[in-house]
């Protein structure tokens, strides 16, 4: 196996601009659009990108699959695309989505859901005795 990355249809100019890790990824937070609600982390390269970009449905890469998947094709909840943006590192993508169900895999509305460390910690700093 190649660590060259697939061709892809991006841009160029969009590809030019991204920061991607080692393996050619960037993560892409999937924000519900009109709630700000943060649904879940998923990763994606050019290719994943230009298919977000072009089809209106988030399009991810599986780490553990190594394979693209499309959110929503299997289970229904799908997430149809109302903005992409690039931080300002361009290092990570915010997909602001319309999230249809659930967005974790779990079953859970977003992949935040289930194991919260700290909630409501009020306006004091974490570790201070004020």
């Amino acid at each position: 196996m190649t660590s060259t990355p697939p061709p892809s249809s991006l841009d160029p100019e969009i590809a030019a601009r991204l920061k991607r890790s080692a393996d050619g990824l960037l993560p892409a937070i999937a924000q519900q659009y009109d709630t700000g609600e943060v649904l879940m982390l998923g990763w994606m390269d050019d290719e994943a990108l230009h298919r977000t970009l072009t089809t209106g449905r988030c399009t991810y890469w599986s780490r553990s699959r190594r394979e693209y998947w499309v959110k929503g094709d299997t289970s229904g909840h799908v997430q149809h695309v109302r903005s992409v943006a690039l931080d300002c590192d361009a290092d990570t993508l915010l997909v602001k989505v319309d999230q249809v169900g659930a967005a974790c895999h779990t079953g859970d509305r977003t992949c935040f859901d289930a194991d919260v460390l700290l909630k409501d910690a009020g306006s004091g700093v974490l570790g201070s005795d004020q």
